[in-house]
């Protein structure tokens, strides 16, 4: 163990990670295996992956089926370039399968290789839309306070977190974020927007993007009704809305698509992580109909913008196992019986525990929030730390799941593999409440 956390330290950066804690004490764990819902380390201890490693992997850890793919897609064609209309079969067959299982009128697909790089490609495909139509004012970008999309230039500038801004010290100019629906209801949500949108000057205003559910920013789930007025909002405006699906594709929600929920349609969906349940890096842009004639009409020329990577053939071919995996076991209507099974024990656990605040989840996807007064949302003082205390007391009990402590709040995240059944359902939430009772114990004792 000492000599690959001399290695680690000396030669990895990490990502999303401190690097004075890794020069003090090395990584956290060292990962050998995976399978199922489980990880195992370089010592043999198990964890139970709660988040799916970065809420992306759906079908789970040690699928063959997914190696035997790449392996037989490797032998026949492993790369070939996308570039100058070059294509292949793989490429092919997923556009046409991804456009068949998105919300209608969505059928054309742009490949990239990862979640940030395709939402940096759907804000581009914005301008370039405005552009050719010779409306190249209409350049702005609004997003949410507490909005995560990635952290390439653009996709960095979306994000509605500062700590992603301050990283490097700036963000690109054109973007601007409307309140959260964090304990909003729909009405001052909406008019939030309207007021953003009035105040940047609705014809500068090329586009909305909003994840269905916010992820990174605490699992935050929009109020009833809020797509479908921004939806509208939109119409009014003649702003296109593109819904960053990174996190909620491929039956995250209990739906194919997370939007899907709330029966609203969207110009664009970005897509990654579930496409192939991190077996392979791939996302994506997909387009309307609508969108991709006017490109067809009055896109002259070459597009000049792709990644090396856009629609790998052997990435392709570990999507199309992954998505005929996740069909053929039924794993859409799983994730969501098995979210109404989680976020009935999250309840109890409120009912049961005085410093488990609000509680929410659709499909695999939920957060338990923790705070001072359950009857106030009072919250704790950030000094205490307390969501990070019971990450780590999971952690002791072989789980891992992620803290959301932004703004001060303690927000404890899951995103379990979309095959975990109801007997891991209860043992997470079992080690959920040992560890949660752990923390108030010692809070009561300081």
């Amino acid at each position: 163990m000492n000599e690959w956390c001399e290695l680690d330290k000396k030669h990895f950066i990490h990502p999303t990670s401190s690097i004075q804690q890794q020069q003090e004490k090395g990584p956290k764990v060292i990962m050998e295996s995976g399978e199922g819902i489980y990880l195992k380390d370089i010592h043999g201890k198990t964890y139970m992956d709660a988040m799916s490693s970065l809420w992306n992997v759906h079908i789970g850890h040690g699928r063959e089926e997914l190696a035997i793919a790449a392996a037989e897609q490797m032998k026949t064609l492993a790369f070939s370039s996308a570039f100058s209309t070059f294509s292949h079969k793989p490429g092919i067959k997923l556009a046409e399968k991804i456009a068949s299982l998105a919300p209608e009128n969505l059928n054309a697909v742009f490949f990239t290789s990862g979640g940030s790089e395709s939402n940096d490609t759907a804000i581009k495909l914005v301008h370039h839309y405005w552009r050719i139509q010779n409306r190249p004012n209409r350049r702005k970008i609004i997003a949410l306070k507490r909005s995560y999309h990635g952290v390439a230039a653009a996709s960095t500038s979306a994000t509605g977190i500062p700590e992603f801004w301050d990283m490097a010290g700036t963000t690109i100019e054109g973007f601007s974020h409307a309140a959260s629906t964090y304990r909003s209801n729909t009405e001052s949500a909406i008019s939030a927007l309207r007021e953003k949108i009035e105040a940047e000057g609705p014809e500068t205003v090329g586009a909305f993007i909003a994840e269905p559910v916010q992820g990174a920013g605490g699992v935050l789930i929009p109020p009833e009704g809020y797509f479908k007025e921004i939806r509208n909002l939109c119409d009014e405006y003649g702003i296109l809305f593109v819904a960053d699906e990174v996190i909620t594709g491929f039956g995250r929600t209990g739906r194919m698509f997370g939007i899907e929920n709330w029966n609203t349609v969207p110009d664009m969906i970005t897509f990654a992580k579930g496409v192939t349940s991190g077996y392979a890096p791939l996302g994506g842009v997909l387009v309307s109909d609508a969108i991709h004639e006017v490109f067809k009409l009055k896109s002259k020329g070459t597009l000049f913008h792709g990644f090396t990577y856009s629609g790998h053939p052997t990435a392709a071919a570990v999507a199309l196992k992954n998505l005929d995996i996740i069909e053929s076991e039924g794993l859409v209507d799983h994730s969501h019986r098995m979210g109404k099974k989680l976020l009935k024990g999250f309840k109890k656990l409120k009912d049961e525990i005085n410093i488990v605040g609000d509680v929410r989840a659709v499909g695999l996807l939920g957060a338990v929030e923790l705070v001072k007064n359950s009857e106030t949302n009072e919250k704790f003082p950030q000094d205490l730390k307390v969501a990070p205390r019971v990450i780590e007391a999971l952690h002791e009990r072989g789980v891992i799941c992620r803290a959301v402590t932004y703004e001060g709040i303690d927000i404890i995240c899951f995103a379990p593999p979309l095959i975990i059944n109801e007997g891991q359902i209860d043992e997470l939430l079992t080690k959920l409440e040992e560890s949660i009772l752990e923390v108030k114990n010692d809070l009561v004792v300081r």
